[in-house]
């Protein structure tokens, strides 16, 4: 069997949960493991009956009968909000979503008063904001690096005295830190956080060596390359390895190294939520998205024709792809172009992980970057993203749907069903 790595290769929102669904409709895949981020996650899933999801959690296979879902130890697990989603979902036909669902227990979890803590130092930014989703993911991460031994995990929603001890160490620390916080008190949080340890089935990391020799997996990524917290445009990143990195090394400890295809999902046009580079942004460009609106902590929604100095960037910063599959070529018509160079350079270099300085330094030359166009419109889009990223486009998608995807060359995406 091969496993199918699926990462954006964007600023996120590249259709990863549709192309993830598809996946999961034209084969019997056993389980969607994620492998980085969190809550604030937004992959959506759109039905050929009109149903919607926006998966956050739960991966965006789980519209198709019997696909599970494994949430790894490098995702940060928000059990409140992991609730909110299960219901959603069983008004739109799965009621079983809790039940197809394994959770590692070393998983840092989200709770409110990282929630808290995120909102209060973004709202402290001002003008500067680094448009966080404000949902305490990065928040969990911080915390978990500064406090391993005492950061709350997934665990120990099974051991209350355990648990609350930690909420009330995290809380007091937030609070000498940041001031009062706007949360609830530690014994209003420990009912909820217990019965979802009663509820899930809770694991060690054992536990996905199994599944993936019992079937076909699909790793389905969070967010994009160009946000990764390495390799990222500081400080406009997310806390989490958005690379295929994670995903190889799920792989590599169960012993299944090299077994998995790596398939990066790319936009028609590039597009970003939130400040940070954009350097093919045209607000003339008329293009919306109605499951991508302006919010108060991201900010808007932006456009861009397709930046293919970006996107080569994040290529050589994932460590490459074996295919790319190319979404929204509904929207084609809409005069968008390719940027093959900016004005000056034609190729940026990703450096060593860690060094925050280099990326910083980097972003503001983005800032200051102007594209460079191709005169016309691609005729052929797909072969035009062929020859400026060197990589083959295996699948394209013409709608939100699985219906509307379609296999364009190679064997890796032909269907089994």
């Amino acid at each position: 069997m091969n496993h199918v790595l699926v990462v954006d290769l964007g600023y996120g929102d590249a259709g990863k949960g549709t192309v993830v669904d598809w996946l999961c409709a034209t084969r019997p895949v056993h389980t969607v493991i994620r492998f980085n981020g969190g809550a604030q996650a937004a992959h959506n899933v759109v039905l050929r009956d009109g149903r919607h999801h926006t998966f956050a959690q739960f991966g965006a296979g789980t519209f198709r009968p019997g696909v599970r879902t494994h949430l790894s130890r490098h995702v940060v697990v928000d059990p409140l909000a992991l609730a909110a989603e299960a219901d959603h979902l069983a008004t739109v036909g799965v009621p079983d979503a809790l039940d197809r669902l394994t959770v590692d227990g070393e998983a840092l979890l989200a709770t409110p008063y990282h929630r808290a803590a995120n909102r209060a130092r973004e709202l402290a930014r001002g003008a500067d904001r680094h448009g966080s989703c404000g949902l305490g993911v990065g928040e969990a991460v911080a915390y978990g690096l500064a406090h391993p031994d005492s950061a709350p995990r997934v665990a120990d929603c099974r051991t209350p005295a355990v648990l609350r001890r930690r909420l009330a160490a995290l809380r007091d620390r937030l609070t000498a830190e940041l001031g009062p916080l706007d949360a609830p008190p530690v014994d209003d949080c420990l009912p909820a956080f217990t019965a979802f340890g009663d509820r899930v089935a809770i694991v060690d990391r054992s536990h996905l060596a199994g599944v993936l020799r019992a079937g076909t997996c699909v790793f389905e990524g969070a967010q994009g390359v160009l946000l990764d917290e390495w390799h990222g445009f500081h400080p406009y990143t997310t806390w989490s390895t958005t690379t295929f990195g994670n995903a190889e090394g799920l792989l590599a400890e169960a012993g299944l190294a090299g077994t998995a295809e790596r398939l990066g999902v790319l936009r028609v046009t590039t597009t970003r939520h939130g400040p940070g580079p954009l350097v093919t942004e045209d607000p003339a460009l008329p293009l919306a998205d109605a499951h991508n609106a302006t919010n108060p902590w991201q900010g808007r929604f932006r456009f861009g024709h397709f930046d293919a100095v970006a996107h080569r960037y994040a290529l050589d910063a994932a460590g490459g792809v074996d295919s790319l599959a190319l979404t929204h070529l509904d929207l084609a018509d809409r005069g968008l172009r390719i940027c093959r160079r900016y004005d000056g350079t034609d190729r940026l270099e990703p450096g060593p992980p860690g060094d925050l300085d280099r990326q910083a330094a980097l972003t503001a030359r983005l800032l200051a970057a102007r594209p460079v166009y191709d005169d016309d419109p691609p005729a052929d889009w797909p072969a035009a993203v062929e020859e400026a990223l060197g990589a083959p486009v295996t699948l394209t998608s013409h709608s939100p749907t699985a219906e509307g995807k379609l296999v364009r060359k190679g064997t890796l995406l032909t269907p089994f069903v």
